[in-house]
């Protein structure tokens, strides 16, 4: 179900009917026994997962093991496994005993390139090589807890698939973190492969662990989610030179300097951020080998984040302009690729759907522990399902409770750490979710 951003974010501003109450109210109908059942059962197993792959993190389009383990378990369950699909993708489905609603839930398995400086005993040693480098590998963003959840929600839909009403698809999706370069991957590539040809489910649902939210906190968000995220490339060639004679070639890392000093008024002064936010950042600068010599050339990437379709390609010209004529006013070149691959969409949350789910969150966190989200400037790919189906994508806290989620190291950061009852709390919620949905009489 493909909608223009324009209606999504005429839906966004009408929260009157997705109002989530920051404070305590009156409780939800209660967790299901089922899933509290179930969750208990499988509580031990699912950090056992968690912790393996944790150990044993693999970068996207890699997830090589970790694809085999989980297709391995779901083989165990009695499932039939698709494997390859999107490379590294594992998909299964699980027939209920009894008609009802297709859905799909969806778990990333995929790793990011950052060295793990938390003192853990199953801490990542691994190491992989990443644009030309060898760098540790670790589990960040916390997909490890994801892939760990979702074969635990298999498990406990398998042991009661025989009351179940309707179908689950299960996605064990890789390469959310994007694909490396000259490669495609991720969701956008299941698709391309056919994941929703001959299952199209009516919803898609999906999780994610979360350092802004304390251990025992569910986040949603109707309407426009997390932003839309696209990659750029700049690459500035000048003339080597010696280091003690500039004037004998053209400077590219001045002239890179200046692309970056100058990219930063594309937000703060060309564009409407009152209206909703933007981000444009720099993550990496390549340029020379030695400390007195002249590059011939600087290479640069980055991120741009915007809500916006209008304001996501105006700043797509507005910084290949600037990267083109201040290169130029150093007598450099500058050949930018703005943006340099597809990039996610905004990770849009059906209102509707947001509103009629939102009972089963209160019912297992409690009313006062679940909480809008403001707008979030990260980036998903679970936002290309969400352009074929209705979707809801919510946040399970992952920060010890005590500390400050202000303060606490971000996902993607080194020192990420993930408070393991944020394990069990994601599994009942993600498994009160599918069973409210499918048990809910028809409409009509």
């Amino acid at each position: 179900m493909k909608r223009p951003l324009s209606v999504a974010l005429r839906c966004a501003l009408s929260l009157s009917a997705l109002a989530l109450p920051l404070a305590a109210a009156a409780q939800g109908p209660g967790e299901r026994p089922e899933v509290a059942s179930a969750a208990a059962k499988v509580k031990a197993d699912v950090v056992a997962w968690r912790r393996d792959f944790h150990q044993n993190p693999e970068l996207s389009n890699r997830e090589e093991r970790t694809a085999a383990k989980v297709a391995e378990h779901l083989r165990k369950l009695g499932l039939k496994p698709r494997v390859g699909i999107a490379k590294h993708g594992v998909v299964a489905i699980i027939e209920g005993g009894k008609p009802g609603p297709k859905i799909a839930l969806r778990a990333d398995m995929d790793a990011l390139p950052v060295s793990e400086q938390v003192d853990l005993p199953f801490a990542s040693k691994a190491t992989a090589s990443f644009r030309g480098e060898t760098v540790g590998v670790m589990h960040a963003c916390g997909h490890d807890a994801h892939t760990g959840i979702l074969l635990g929600v298999a498990d406990a839909l398998v042991a009661m698939k025989k009351d179940l009403p309707g179908q689950v698809m299960l996605i064990f999706q890789p390469a959310e973190e994007g694909a490396p370069a000259n490669e495609e991957g991720g969701a956008s590539l299941m698709l391309k492969e056919g994941l929703f040809k001959d299952y199209k489910p009516e919803a898609v649902f999906g999780l994610h662990v979360f350092s802004t939210l304390n251990a025992g906190q569910l986040g949603v968000r109707g309407g426009p989610l997390m932003a839309a995220s696209d990659r750029f490339s700049i690459k500035i060639k000048g003339r080597q030179t010696h280091g003690s004679a500039p004037w004998a070639g053209v400077d590219p890392i001045v002239a890179a300097a200046d692309v970056i000093g100058s990219a930063q008024t594309i937000v703060s002064r060309r564009t409407n951020i009152a209206k909703l936010p933007a981000v444009v950042s720099f993550g990496a600068i390549k340029g020379g080998i030695r400390y007195n010599i002249i590059p011939d050339d600087v290479e640069m990437i980055g991120t741009i984040r915007t809500f916006d379709e209008g304001m996501r390609q105006a700043i797509f010209k507005d910084l290949k302009n600037v990267a083109e004529h201040v290169s130029a006013a150093h007598g450099a070149h500058a050949e930018a690729q703005v943006p340099d691959q597809d990039g996610n969409p905004v990770t849009y949350n059906d209102p509707a759907l947001t509103a009629r789910m939102l009972p089963s969150l209160k019912a297992v966190a409690g009313d006062a522990n679940v909480v809008e989200m403001p707008l979030v400037m990260g980036a998903e790919d679970f936002s290309y399902y969400a352009k074929e189906v209705p979707a809801m994508f919510f946040f399970v806290g992952a920060t010890e409770k005590g500390v400050d989620p202000a303060t606490a190291p971000s996902n993607h950061s080194p020192k990420f750490k993930l408070d393991e009852s944020s394990l069990d709390l994601g599994l009942r919620a993600i498994l009160q979710v599918t069973l409210d949905y499918l048990n809910a009489p028809k409409a009509g």
